[in-house]
């Protein structure tokens, strides 16, 4: 501290560099500050910095001071602050002096008393039950005797124990454990990000998807369990598709994960005694059933037994079913002989019948009638050839006659067509002739308004046209310039000449453009 005097000040007090003020004055406030309890409501919360740090403040109906939890202890905090909240801040207070500010560095942070604590989870009851996720037909059914079920929980604490020894003494299956903090910051992610873990696992993959999902904590008080009640949590627990079992706290304990749950458990050894079925009661079960199936089994076979001996008795004997038939059998054996000699004499007599038609006589007639038609057949067939040799000759006649007379057919025809061809190339000549004709006077036409509208018809009336060194035509005086060459085009040809001054431009005339104008084009004359 500095402490020189000045002899021109008007006062002997001291004087502080800013620095020094600045490090009293943070002395002294850290001093008579240093264990403070706050009560305010937090504002401008964000969640912590990229740092780790979380920077807000605390205010009432009156003021406002800045507040900062560092970074180790926000981790440690049984709960997350959040916008809106009424807390009890304990802490000390400091000044920045590179802002001349002051705040309060938190080491400890509570609600200020569970009724505010219960008013959030009341207010985010309400706001996630409008979204439907607490509705009872979004639950899923558990599956009666699952072969793999996944626990999230803390891996060293209790209720993993506890789980795990209930359901070897009831149905031993396959437990996948997802170890998470269950309380502190970062615990609702790691829960939330568990449950949809488990989900994200394939049916086939390496790890088995769990059947059911077990999400268990042990007791404690509402802010030990206040991880179950954020928002991220149970939008989680409502999305799984795998169905799942709540079982935070005691039975009194209630968060907002057992809502959105499909089944809640009073205890972690309630879950695992709903998750899985007690297998000596179903080898028990079993066993009375096969049992009972097995008496059934007997009892039909001897109704059965009994139904078939009754059957029997209201049949008849074999003797008595097989007296018919013995009967009608032997008769067939003794008329069989019988009816064998019948047989052969009924066909000894129709072979006869048929041998009385088969006389030599008859069958001399038979073949001289076939002979004599065979003979008139052919006697018909010559006379057809001879008719088809007479119609050959008659045309092979006629074709003669027309062959002679051939050449002077064709000579006629020849005649004709040179006579037809002299007339259709004297037609057209003169159509050619008509042709040009019109031609040359549609030309001539065309000439006669091409001289009309030429530029040397003007010329021929005593007019002349001034041509640039370009050859292009001046039609404004403003276009020559001193000492310029130009040509002048009369009806007879063209002089060359030399301009002594150059042409003044009318008033409001415009500036040529320097670049040159291209010479009109002349359209075709067809």
């Amino acid at each position: 501290m500095s402490n020189v005097f000045d002899g021109d000040s008007p006062t002997n007090l001291a004087e502080y560099s800013v620095s020094e003020l600045s490090g009293s004055i943070k002395r002294t406030v850290e001093t008579a500050f240093d264990q403070v309890r706050v009560r305010g409501e937090i504002s401008g919360y964000r969640g912590p910095h990229s740092s780790g740090h979380a920077y807000f403040a605390l205010k009432d109906d009156r003021a406002r001071i800045d507040a900062v939890i560092w970074k180790g202890t926000f981790s440690r905090l049984k709960f997350r602050p959040e916008e809106g909240m009424e807390v009890i801040a304990t802490g000390k207070v400091t000044t920045f002096p590179g802002s001349s500010k002051y705040q309060i560095v938190i080491e400890t942070l509570e609600p200020a008393g569970a009724g505010a604590l219960m008013a959030l989870i009341e207010e985010r009851k309400r706001k996630l039950g409008a979204e439907g996720l607490f509705d009872a037909a979004r639950k899923k059914r558990l599956p009666f005797m699952p072969g793999v079920i996944g626990v999230v929980t803390s891996p060293t604490g209790a209720v993993i124990r506890d789980i795990l020894h209930r359901i070897s003494d009831r149905f031993p299956v396959h437990v996948l454990v997802w170890p998470v903090k269950v309380q502190g910051e970062g615990s609702g992610e790691e829960v939330a990000n568990a449950i949809r873990g488990f989900n994200a696992l394939e049916a086939s993959g390496a790890i088995p998807r769990p059947d059911v999902l077990i999400v268990a904590r042990g007791g404690g008080s509402l802010e030990d369990l206040w991880s179950f009640n954020d928002e991220i949590v149970v939008r989680a627990a409502a999305e799984s598709r795998i169905p799942l079992i709540s079982a935070v706290g005691h039975e009194t304990d209630w968060t907002l994960i057992d809502y959105a749950a499909d089944v809640r458990a009073p205890t972690p050894t309630g879950a695992a005694e709903m998750a899985v079925p007690v297998k000596a009661e179903l080898e028990a079960q079993a066993a009375a059933l096969a049992a009972r199936l097995q008496g059934c089994m007997n009892r039909q076979m001897d109704q059965r037994r009994q139904s078939v001996r009754a059957l029997m008795r209201a049949l008849p004997s074999i003797d008595q079913l097989l007296a018919l038939p013995r009967r009608r059998f032997d008769e067939a054996a003794a008329g069989l002989g019988r009816g064998l000699e019948l047989n052969t004499i009924n066909k000894r007599r129709g072979f006869e019948r048929v041998a009385a038609h088969l006389r030599p006589d008859v069958l001399s007639n038979r073949i001289a009638e076939r002979r004599q038609t065979l003979n008139e057949r052919m006697a018909r067939a010559e006379r057809m050839v001879e008719r088809l040799i007479d119609r050959s000759k008659s045309r092979v006649d006629r074709a003669e006659t027309i062959l002679a007379s051939l050449p002077a057919r064709l000579k006629t025809q020849t005649d004709r067509g040179r006579e037809r061809l002299g007339n259709l190339s004297r037609h057209a000549d003169t159509a050619v002739r008509h042709q040009l004709t019109r031609a040359r006077a549609e030309l001539s036409a065309q000439d006669r308004v091409l001289q009309s509208l030429s530029y040397k018809n003007v010329l021929k009336r005593g007019y002349a046209v001034i041509r640039d060194e370009d050859n292009r035509p001046v039609s404004q005086a403003a276009h020559i310039s001193a000492g310029m060459g130009i040509a002048i085009e009369f009806a007879d040809g063209r002089v060359g000449a030399m301009t002594t001054e150059g042409g003044t431009p009318p008033a409001g005339a415009k500036k040529r453009s320097a670049k040159p104008a291209e010479p009109p084009k002349q359209g075709s004359l067809f």
